[in-house]
């Protein structure tokens, strides 16, 4: 039987999205299904650089916008290290700044989403974390949380490992999440 590669490898992931454009809208669809549908995505940095295979942490991103304009930074993170959150806060507001020059107007500003598949358990210190693996952080008040900024900055965190153990319903993120199992599993 041939070997599967491992959807969580940061190669095989950017390549499997940078080559399949069409898988890329099902996931970013699949991974926020009370919001519309796109219906395709233009992969920003579809090629693999030398320079993104070597140093202290290699960042395979895929950067994407849709019809729409707004951008996607999806990535797959298997080793949990301490600022990452930052980086990803940090590219999240990058992508946003940058969709303007100087002059331009502010309403053309479009939504920059996070979409990150993390192979480790971020949120653990209650059952109540424990008990969720699926996240989306906008901008929202502290006391009065139905009180938004609009969902121009998004990051939406799934926590494989934690989703396949609490074994979501079967539906397409399920299979996902199954799919990005494969590499522990083999």
């Amino acid at each position: 039987m041939a070997e599967l590669l491992d959807p969580t490898n940061d190669y095989v992931f950017k390549r499997l999205f940078a080559e399949a454009p069409e898988l890329l809208v099902n996931l970013i669809n699949d991974l926020r299904p009370d919001l519309p549908d796109i219906a395709s995505v233009e992969i920003l940095n579809p090629n693999i650089e030398p320079s993104e295979l070597t140093g202290k942490y290699i960042i395979l991103d895929v950067l994407a916008r849709d019809g729409s304009g707004h951008c996607y930074n999806v990535e797959i993170q298997v080793r949990r290290y301490g600022a990452w959150h930052k980086r990803g806060l940090f590219y999240l507001t990058r992508m946003l700044g940058s969709q303007l020059n100087i002059g331009e107007d502010y309403r053309e500003l479009r939504a920059s989403v996070g979409l990150h598949l993390l192979d480790f358990d971020l949120f653990t210190d209650t059952e109540e974390q424990r008990e969720q693996a699926i996240w989306r952080f906008e901008m929202r008040d502290e006391c009065q949380p139905n009180v938004s900024l609009g969902n121009i900055l998004q990051m939406n965190l799934i926590e494989l490992s934690k989703a396949d153990r609490l074994g979501l319903p079967s539906d397409p993120l399920a299979a996902w999440i199954t799919f990005s199992n494969i590499g522990r599993r083999n």
